[in-house]
Parts: structure tokens; C-alpha cells; sequence
């Protein structure tokens, strides 16, 4: 138990405190955590200023205020995100504990952990971590009350459950809704216990949801722009996931992330990473075990209620991104628990194979990692400051995942499932706790986007500041290390922008522009390895490049050009004399 949770804290600390703000999506939820620690008015978040009704605020209230308490660094407004990991662990394994037994609860709280999408979720900073965590305790009081034998354990359970999901609708929205509802809904119909449907303790708990949404609601409402706010968070965010709406281009949600049929059963193996062998073999067993006695597929039924409902569901929805899937998770691990509790009874030949499979699967990692280390790390010798120790960290993180590897394979033939388990996941942790940790560090210098924003802030000091056609990480770095006030001319370039952009300069020709450039400073060391594979990388220089069509049209050139190694590339543009 106390190995157990020094390795998932450890992973844990390594993701959320040991890296920077990373694109897609950190560096515009770092600005909108920043703003909310210290705007006024907090219902409502503000990117660079200005509304964004994508989600709810709640999220954003807990990082801003850890960024209040402790700065504006990544380690700070994602520390949150430990709590809500711890959130999520605890709930799937008491979960797993009182459905099944008390090892199913720590290999539930385990598999929760280190799936690779609920892994990525956990230290990523956004709002599916509380998310997750809102939906994991509302499943474990639907099954309370679901499974309770009285009527006080019944209101307790659906009590908890409304209690969570009114905080996972303060950080997600309705999106906090859909599996603990489905998974009641089916559960009814599997069991054919419609009376549920008709108890008074199952809705008693709606007025604590009530209470809390519709006072967030109101403080919108009663805002600037209340009506408007309102229409983008429960119209546009929510039936615009779904299907197309007329509304203008920024607020089209069903046209970014295009879904296709079955995306979500594909890539299924890669979000339960590196589990998937393993819970392939549970959905075997359960199948195998179908006409047990009740008590022995409650757990079972409760998985798979919760879980693949919601995968049919998002499969049809017009947007999918892997994180949309992320609270179906819980059912996965429930159902990983119930395998190894019933593994370590009987394990059949077909388990041991899905043991051994796994630890090949791991090895295969480590060759992996030995390659983006060695990769990495030659593409970034001279800027390291400690060679040595990333040598160092890397070699042992990565002999011990293979040693681990191999002795979990060598158990599973042994027939010693608990200690192959336990081998498996102290393998992964040290593959994400070693080599991990320091690829990380070398990932921030290509995603150092603070450095870009300073030296904005200095070369632009004391004259007006224009941003042409920027996406939301340009608006956010701008915001949190440049200036807070800024024009603004949005995208996408065509005539019309173009004419706002020459009005703006012939307004103010101080002023000065930031644009971002197309393609990316790739470094020598990738542009050879693309080379021995036959990949072709577009070439980008280092020095000032000739100014775009269009502003050499309306008289701008370029004063400086700011670069990341492998990363991105940003241009600041004045009129010429």
C-alpha cells in the first residue's frame, strides 16, 4: 500500500509540478486561471479580457487561487490538479472495495491512475481533471444508492451522487451528467427495476444541484451580458458539440475536432494504455461468467453500465477528442479491479497471456524511451545544464522498467499474478517518473512560450501593441507576459482584415504588430533523423525572413522575429520609414 502510493504520487508530482504551460490548450487555461485571480467579477471566466463561455468557472476559481497564493507559475495553478487525482484514485477504489473486494480497490485506484488518457487528464491543466474527479464520486454514490439496502444508506448514496455532479457541472458543464446517468438508466433496464425510477430519494438530492447551478446562473444572468453569456454556455457549448448551429465562425464548435464512426472503439486500446491487454481479458472473463450468480456480476454490470453507454453516445456526437471520454474511465478500471480479484483465484492460460503481453507492451516503451532519449537528448546536449544527471536519471529509470518488466513476465509464467501486477505498474511508473521527468524539461524549452512573451513586452515597450489574426495561445501569452491591453484584428486573413489592420497603422503608425509565422524552427538534429527516414520538414531560418505579402502591401516590415527550437515562431512587424 505505501509502495502503491509513492509511485502514483510520484508520476503525479513529475506531470503536474515538474514541466511548463504545453500547447494545445495550457497556455489559454493558464490565462483564464491568472485573470480569475484577480478580476472582480468571477462568474464569468475572461481570456485576455474578454468572455469565454466555453465552461463554467470552477476550475478556474481553484487554480486562481493557488496562482493567488502562490504566483503565476505551471506547478502552481496546476496544483489543484493533485487533489483532484487524489479525488479520483480514492473514489474508483472505494468503489471497487465495497463492490468487489478490498485488492479490487487498490487496483482500481491504481488502473484510474495510469491509464494513459485519465494519466494525461490528471496532469493537464484544464477542466476535465475536477471533471473526472466530480464523475468518479458521483458514481460511487449512484452505486450506494443504486445497491442500498435501506432507506437512509439510498438517500446518502444519491445524495453524494447530486452532490458531485453539481460540482462537475461547475467545471464541465452538462458534460458531468451524461455517465452517471446513463449508467442508472441502463442499469434499470438491464436489472428491470423500474421502481427505481419512482423513488423520492433519488430526486431529494436535485435541489442541492439546483441550488448551486442556478446561483452561478443568476450571478450570469444578472452580468454584462448575462443573456448573451447564457446562450453560448448552455446553446452553442452544448447542442454545438452535437450538431451544427448558425452562429458566427468563432462559436461553430461542431467544425473543430470532426468525429467519424467508430473513432472512439479505435482508439480505445490507446487511452486504457498500457492496460489495454488486460482489460481485453477482463471483458473475456465477464463474458465467460455471464450467468453467475447475481452478486457476482453486480461490479461487472455497474463496468460496463458505466462505460459503454457513453462510448455509443460521444460516438455520435459531431466533435471527439480523446478527453471527451475521459469520465467513462471509472467503468474501466471497476471492471480491470473485478479481473484481478477473480484472477487471483483462477487465472486461466488466457490471462497469463494478457500478463505477459503487458510486459512485453512495457518493454517495448522502454525501447521507446531509450530512442527519445537518445533523440532528445543529442538535439539538446549543449543547452543542458546537467548532464550528467539526465544521463543518470534516464539509464536508471529505464533499467529498472525493463528489470520490472522482465520479472513480471517471469511471474505471470509462475503463475504469480499479484506480484507480476505489481511488477507492471512499478514498471510504468519508473518509465513515467525517469527518462519521463527529464524529457519533459527539454520539451519546455521548445514550448517556452513565457520567453517569447518578455521579449514582446521589452522590444514593444512605450508603443501601442497589435495582435493580427491570433489564435487563443497568441492571445493568452500576450496577455499574461506582455500587456493586457492590446488591438486587436481577428483572423482569418482576407481583404477585409487586412483593411482593419491598414486603418489600425494608418490610426497609430507607432504601433507595432505581432503575427505568428507559419511552420516551425525545426533543429538540425530532427531535420537529419526526418531525413534518414524519409520525411521531409519544412525549413525555417533563424534570421529576420522577408515580410509576408500582405504587409510589405500595407507598408510594415519586419523589426524582430522571436523562435522556439521545434516550437513556434513569432515576427514583430513596424512600418517602414
Amino acid at each position: 500500500m505505501v509502495l502503491l502510493s509513492a509511485a502514483l504520487c510520484s508520476i503525479w508530482c513529475v506531470g503536474i509540478l515538474g514541466r511548463g504551460y504545453w500547447t494545445p490548450d495550457e497556455p489559454r487555461e493558464a490565462d483564464l486561471a491568472w485573470r480569475m485571480s484577480w478580476q472582480a467579477d468571477k462568474a464569468v471566466p475572461l481570456l485576455a479580457g474578454e468572455a469565454f463561455c466555453e465552461k463554467p468557472p470552477l476550475a478556474y476559481w481553484v487554480a486562481g487561487a493557488a496562482i493567488a497564493q502562490f504566483g503565476a507559475s505551471a506547478w502552481a495553478a496546476r496544483l489543484p490538479n493533485l487533489l483532484y487525482a487524489l479525488v479520483t484514485a480514492l473514489s474508483v477504489g472505494l468503489l471497487a472495495r465495497r463492490s468487489v473486494d478490498p485488492l479490487a480497490g487498490l487496483a482500481a485506484a491504481a488502473a484510474i491512475s495510469t491509464f494513459l488518457l485519465s494519466y494525461q487528464v490528471a496532469i493537464w491543466l484544464a477542466t476535465d481533471a475536477p471533471l473526472l474527479a466530480s464523475v468518479a464520486v458521483a458514481l460511487l454514490g449512484a452505486y450506494a444508492g443504486f445497491y442500498a439496502r435501506g432507506t437512509w444508506e439510498r438517500l446518502r448514496g444519491y445524495t453524494l451522487m447530486h452532490a458531485a455532479l453539481a460540482v462537475g457541472f461547475l467545471s464541465k458543464s452538462a458534460a458531468a451528467w451524461v455517465v452517471p446517468a446513463l449508467a442508472l438508466v441502463t442499469l434499470v433496464v438491464w436489472e428491470r427495476r423500474w421502481r427505481e425510477l419512482w423513488r423520492w430519494e433519488l430526486y431529494l438530492g436535485l435541489s442541492v444541484q439546483a441550488l448551486v447551478i442556478l446561483a452561478w446562473v443568476w450571478s450570469v444572468y444578472v452580468g454584462p451580458d448575462g443573456p448573451a453569456h447564457l446562450k453560448v454556455f448552455f446553446w452553442n457549448n452544448l447542442v454545438g458539440r452535437f450538431t451544427h448551429l448558425e452562429a458566427p465562425q468563432e462559436l461553430q464548435y461542431a467544425a473543430g475536432h470532426r468525429n467519424s464512426p467508430g473513432k472512439y472503439l479505435l482508439e480505445l486500446p490507446l487511452y486504457l494504455w498500457p492496460w489495454t491487454l488486460l482489460v481485453f481479458a477482463a471483458i473475456r472473463r465477464a463474458w465467460l461468467t455471464r450467468r453467475a450468480p447475481f452478486e457476482k456480476r453486480r461490479a461487472v454490470r455497474f463496468a460496463l453500465a458505466s462505460s459503454l453507454p457513453a462510448l455509443a453516445v460521444l460516438s455520435l456526437a459531431a466533435t471527439a477528442r480523446n478527453i471527451y471520454l475521459a469520465p467513462a474511465l471509472p467503468g474501466f478500471a471497476l471492471l480491470l479491479a473485478w479481473w484481478v480479484s477473480e484472477t487471483m483465484r483462477s487465472a486461466d492460460r488466457w490471462d497469463v497471456r494478457a500478463l505477459c503481453g503487458t510486459a512485453a507492451l512495457l518493454m517495448v516503451a522502454v525501447i521507446a524511451c531509450i530512442a527519445a532519449t537518445a533523440l532528445v537528448g543529442a538535439d539538446s546536449w549543449d543547452r543542458l545544464n546537467s548532464r550528467a544527471g539526465f544521463v543518470a536519471i534516464c539509464l536508471l529509470g529505464l533499467a529498472a522498467a525493463a528489470a520490472l518488466a522482465v520479472h513480471a513476465q517471469m511471474a505471470a509464467r509462475r503463475g504469480h499474478v499479484l506480484r507480476a501486477l505489481f511488477a507492471l505498474l512499478l514498471a510504468y511508473c519508473a518509465l513515467l517518473a525517469g527518462p519521463a521527468s527529464q524529457l519533459y524539461r527539454q520539451v519546455d524549452a521548445w514550448q517556452n512560450l513565457p520567453s517569447i512573451g518578455r521579449a514582446i513586452a521589452t522590444d514593444a515597450a512605450g508603443r501601442p501593441l497589435i495582435l493580427w489574426a491570433p489564435d487563443e495561445t497568441t492571445r493568452a501569452l500576450i496577455d499574461m507576459y506582455a500587456r493586457t491591453s492590446v488591438g486587436l484584428v481577428a483572423g482569418p486573413l482576407d481583404h477585409a482584415s487586412i483593411e482593419r489592420l491598414s486603418e489600425k497603422m494608418a490610426g497609430d503608425p507607432q504601433a507595432v504588430v505581432v503575427v505568428q509565422l507559419p511552420g516551425r524552427n525545426v533543429t538540425a538534429t530532427f531535420r537529419r533523423v526526418a531525413a534518414q527516414l524519409g520525411l521531409t520538414l519544412e525549413q525555417t531560418r533563424d534570421t529576420v525572413p522577408d515580410p509576408p505579402a500582405w504587409a510589405s502591401a500595407i507598408g510594415l516590415q519586419v523589426d524582430r522575429v522571436y523562435t522556439l527550437p521545434n516550437g513556434r515562431r513569432y515576427a514583430l512587424l513596424e512600418s517602414r520609414p
